[in-house]
C-alpha cells in the first residue's frame, strides 16, 4: 500500500470538502444577484400620493383602492381618445411588464396595472374596458363621474384639464406618469415609460426588478 498516496489524498480531502461546499454555495439561487435596495430608500418613499377612490370598472362594479391590498400596482391616468403620449405609454409599460415577467413570472404575477380616465364625458365603462383589455397584461381601466374622477385626480396628484378642440372632439391636458405602488398602497417609484420603445421596455423591467419582491 502506499502510504504516501493515502496521506497526500487524505490531507486533500478537506479543502476537496471547502471547494465544494463553496461551489455549491455559489450554485445557490440568488446568491450572486445584487441585493434589493431598502423600500425605505425608493423614490417616493413617504411621499404623499395614492388614497381612496371609488370608481367603476367595465363591468359596472366600484373598485376601492383597498381592493388591491396586498397587490403591487401600477397607475396611470389618462383618456382612451389620446392620439399620442397614452397609448405609446401604456405600449412601453406593457413591454416592460412582459420583459419584466419572462424573468420573474411569479413577481409579475404580483402586479396590477391599472388604467385611470381623465375624461369620463367619453370614457364609460365599455370604452375603459376595451382599452384595457388590448394591452398584456390585462389592464383594469376605471372610469366614473366627472366628481369622482377629479377627487382621485388629487389625491394621486394628477394635473388634469380640457384642452383645445379638434376636429370631432378635444384634448386633454394632463400630466404623465405611470407610479408604482406596494401592496399596502404606498408609492415606491415612477416607471420610466417616457423613453419610448427602444429603451423603455427594458428600463421599466429594470425599475420593477429594482423594487418588486
Amino acid at each position: 500500500m502506499n502510504r504516501r498516496a493515502m496521506s497526500n489524498n487524505a490531507s486533500r480531502r478537506p479543502i476537496f470538502a471547502l471547494a465544494l461546499t463553496f461551489a455549491l454555495a455559489a450554485c445557490g439561487s440568488g446568491v450572486n444577484a445584487p441585493a434589493q435596495p431598502d423600500l425605505s430608500t425608493a423614490p417616493l418613499a413617504g411621499a404623499r400620493i395614492g388614497g381612496d377612490f371609488a370608481l367603476t370598472d367595465s363591468a359596472g362594479k366600484t373598485v376601492r383602492w383597498a381592493d388591491f391590498k396586498g397587490k403591487w400596482r401600477v397607475v396611470y391616468f389618462g383618456y382612451t381618445y389620446c392620439p399620442d403620449a397614452c397609448p405609446m405609454d401604456m405600449t412601453v409599460l406593457s413591454q416592460g411588464l412582459q420583459k419584466f415577467a419572462e424573468k420573474n413570472p411569479a413577481l409579475a404575477a404580483k402586479i396590477q396595472p391599472i388604467f385611470i380616465t381623465i375624461d369620463p364625458e367619453r370614457d364609460d365603462k365599455a370604452r375603459v374596458g376595451e382599452f384595457g383589455a388590448a394591452f398584456k397584461p390585462a389592464v383594469i381601466g376605471l372610469t366614473g363621474s366627472r366628481a369622482d374622477i377629479d377627487a382621485a385626480a388629487k389625491v394621486f396628484a394628477v394635473y388634469h384639464a380640457k384642452g383645445e378642440g379638434v376636429p370631432g372632439g378635444y384634448l386633454m391636458d394632463h400630466s404623465r406618469g405611470a407610479n408604482l405602488f406596494d401592496p399596502d398602497g404606498k408609492p415606491i417609484s415612477i416607471l420610466p415609460i417616457d423613453r419610448g420603445l427602444n429603451d423603455g421596455p427594458a428600463a421599466v423591467a429594470a425599475e420593477l426588478q429594482q423594487w418588486v419582491r
